[in-house]
């Protein structure tokens, strides 16, 4: 395919191909979405025509100057597949072209890796195995791939309770307290066990919880990592149809929403080797290809970094990580479904990332927990905010116009509940 050289953000020349748009797939209800105005941004600023998924014509989205026309598409995520395939081919049947799919989340992920063969007319995407994208979003299908393809990186001690009997076996053994997440990706919107990680202190307390999760209780029951003994990396990596990694990023988050258990609302690059190698050698052994984004623990305890989550898809900070060549994971991802070499660097390290609407109520949070992330650096190197951007600020009024009421009762909310205890 054939398309100009444009010049990226740091100088550098990225052969895009202007003329394969790329598509932002988005299904359930988030119109706040920074990563999806990031990809937005990253792709149009090089000239890529880009289009989006969007519940209203008002998001953050739909307001960027980078985007040619945003698809106002209502979905829960919960809905039959074959209805969003459908969906989906309406929109490329009006794009007119072939166009990369960035999904941003879980359902999207899944929905593209095991309908490929009928997408792959309209649009581009990885040729990735159609099952794995699906285990990998399952905390259960992960932990039991840690397990059989870890060698180095490793998964948290966990339970997969089938009745509510189980769960009374694992408490009366526990020790607390433990978490509690739900087992599948799509049980999060179609009836969620829990509402997210959620933090359990005592037995009574998951057993009270566990009456309310039915005959199959669809949960994950981690061990608990002690934030004081631990620390929180990322990996954001875009990998080739050979698992091999196109871009591979670093990182450590800060600040998260809510507290310890969120989005992330800070972040440093900073480099790790070691992670980096045992993350790619782990893809590697699963086969997957496309962009990813894993989060980790390192226990001080025993020396081990502990897979959290490994999401098949772009992460909502992606714009953190930039290579010294201007290539970020999204920019990797449509350079390799074009046909273009996707130019080597290494990551800017010392690079930090703000979510501005939730890293304040954050940064009250921690300071009253007297947490300290280490490996942080004193001064970051640059700041890429999530939200605003010079050359494009109607996603950050937008943002405001639509979270400062509603999303400061939120978040109030949020907050109250987690000091008095209530599961998330």
């Amino acid at each position: 395919m054939g398309g100009p050289v444009a010049e990226d953000t740091v100088g550098a020349s990225v052969q895009v191909d202007r003329e394969v748009p790329g598509l932002i797939v988005k299904f359930g209800a988030y119109p706040l979405h920074h990563g999806g105005v990031g990809a937005i941004r990253s792709l149009g600023r090089l000239g890529v025509p880009m289009y989006a998924i969007t519940e209203d014509p008002y998001t953050p989205a739909a307001a960027s100057r980078y985007l040619r026309r945003a698809f106002v598409w209502p979905t829960t995520g919960a809905e039959d597949p074959g209805q969003l395939v459908e969906g989906l081919l309406r929109i490329g049947r009006r794009i007119g072209r072939p166009a990369v799919l960035i999904p941003t989340d879980e359902e999207a992920a899944v929905l593209i890796a095991e309908h490929r063969e009928e997408l792959a007319g309209p649009f581009l995407c990885p040729s990735v195995d159609p099952g794995l994208p699906r285990r990998v979003a399952s905390k259960q299908g992960l932990h039991e791939l840690c397990e059989e393809h870890g060698h180095g990186l490793a998964s948290p001690a966990a339970a997969f309770p089938r009745s509510y009997e189980e769960v009374v076996a694992f408490a009366d053994t526990a020790s607390f307290p433990v978490v509690a997440k739900n087992r599948e990706a799509f049980l999060r919107r179609s009836r969620p066990a829990v509402g997210g990680t959620t933090r359990i202190a005592t037995r009574a307390g998951l057993l009270a919880l566990a009456r309310a999760w039915g005959p199959d209780p669809g949960v994950i029951l981690q061990e608990y990592l002690p934030r004081e003994q631990a620390e929180d990396w990322i990996v954001h990596a875009c990998f080739d149809r050979d698992a091999n990694p196109l871009a591979l990023f670093t990182g450590v988050k800060v600040r998260s929403w809510p507290p310890h258990a969120g989005m992330t609302a800070h972040a440093y690059v900073v480099d790790n080797p070691e992670l980096a190698d045992l993350a790619a050698r782990f893809v590697k052994r699963i086969g997957f290809s496309g962009v990813a984004d894993l989060d980790l623990r390192f226990d001080r305890r025993d020396g081990r970094y502990k897979l959290l989550d490994f999401n098949p898809r772009m992460g909502a900070q992606f714009r953190l990580f930039e290579s010294a060549a201007g290539v970020d994971v999204v920019r990797a991802l449509h350079l390799d479904l074009t046909g273009r070499p996707v130019p080597e660097g290494e990551q800017r390290a010392g690079r930090r990332y703000v979510v501005e609407n939730i890293d304040l109520p954050a940064l009250l949070a921690y300071r009253r927990g007297g947490y300290t992330t280490p490996h942080a650096p004193a001064r970051a190197s640059g700041t890429e905010l999530a939200w605003f951007a010079g050359d494009d600020p109607l996603p950050f009024l937008t943002m405001l116009a639509r979270f400062v009421r509603p999303g400061a009762r939120h978040l109030c909310q949020l907050w109250r509940d987690r000091r008095r205890g209530t599961p998330k």
